[in-house]
């Protein structure tokens, strides 16, 4: 595993307080309001102004969440700056630290502007992958970040009780390339879950399915997302049920909401075994063995933790677990039991 330098560590979490400053500086003008709204017993910032002889409102996030809270409480405080991120941007990237492509770039500031991580949706898959070099501060390799598609998640019941909604993803996408088009979907011809564009760049909207496995591979209709659709998964409600902030070194930074490493790196393990394309199936476990190495160091509570949520989900996830496991290279296997031992013998 190798670390980045902690000059480099100190720019990427500059960079991140920045992104996420601008981020609502860019969702919020300066002669709106923000309010606060109950719903089911919890509180959430809205943002309300006037637009001619209407009043506008716009979801933002629980109250409960202090970076939330935070930022509007020193709105009123915060400017953007462009150049200074950009300027930390491009530091980042000579240092060695992952950058997206052109367009998966593009998508993800897309996507970022119309609103999807704000009516908090995740950023999955390989692109995700990329974000963590950053908040642990280590170097992620190149074999791993390979990717030739963007993969977005949301919970239905949060799409479809948020309140708020995107424009259509095909539209978002068709601003960026006009030759993205709808796939069909097999189980439901009119709902499509998948964009392509003429160079087989691929985009695709997951939720989770927690459901009877009759529903697999039916198409959810996401309110959130205009009524698009979604590909329910198995397994996804784990990956994205806890979260958090990054930001991909494209432009200025993309503040991105992605699942917590320790999640990401154990949900790997799972899907590596499901697989039936090899390929992504070895990518899938080189991803989770970075991971590993660095969590055991940096978050070994947390890794542990996703380990046994998992773990105690029952015996078919115990099963993918153990096979995925035994996937990883012997160095690997023997970190992740020791991280495991020792956590044991702390809590005992």
């Amino acid at each position: 595993m190798q670390e980045i330098d902690l000059a480099t560590q100190t720019m990427f979490a500059e960079l991140l307080q920045r992104s996420l400053d601008a981020e609502f500086d860019t969702e919020f003008r300066e002669n709106g309001t923000f309010i606060r709204k109950k719903s089911k017993n919890r509180l959430y910032w809205h943002y309300q102004w006037r637009d001619g002889d209407k009043t506008r409102n716009k979801y933002v996030g629980p109250v409960a969440d202090k970076s939330i809270t935070d930022r509007v409480t020193r709105f009123a405080d915060i400017k953007s700056s462009f150049k200074r991120r950009q300027t930390l941007v491009r530091a980042l990237a000579a240092a060695g630290l992952p950058t997206p492509d052109a367009l998966s770039g593009a998508i993800i500031e897309a996507m970022w502007k119309a609103g999807f991580f704000r009516l908090r949706g995740v950023l999955v898959g390989t692109l995700a992958f990329q974000a963590y070099a950053g908040p642990l501060g280590v170097r992620l390799g190149a074999r791993p970040l390979m990717t030739q598609d963007a993969d977005f998640a949301q919970f239905w019941g949060v799409s479809e009780n948020i309140g708020d909604t995107m424009p259509p993803p095909l539209d978002v996408l068709r601003s960026l390339d006009d030759t993205f088009k709808a796939v069909a979907n097999i189980n439901d011809p009119f709902v499509s879950t998948r964009y392509r564009n003429s160079r087989d760049y691929m985009v695709d909207f997951l939720t989770p399915n927690r459901g009877s496995d009759a529903h697999q591979g039916r198409p959810a209709k996401m309110k959130a997302l205009s009524g698009a659709g979604a590909q329910p998964l198995r397994h996804l409600d784990f990956l994205i049920h806890k979260t958090e902030r990054s930001v991909l070194l494209h432009g200025g930074g993309l503040p991105v909401t992605v699942p917590r490493a320790e999640r990401f790196a154990v949900h790997k393990l799972i899907v590596a075994v499901e697989r039936v394309d090899q390929a992504k199936s070895m990518k899938d476990i080189q991803q989770a063995q970075v991971l590993i190495e660095a969590l055991a160091t940096r978050r070994p509570a947390e890794l542990v933790a996703a380990w046994r949520t998992a773990w105690d989900a029952g015996k078919r996830w115990r099963e993918k677990l153990e096979a995925g496991r035994q996937r990883l290279s012997v160095e690997a296997q023997a970190v992740l039991s020791e991280v495991i031992k020792r956590q044991r013998q702390r809590t005992k």
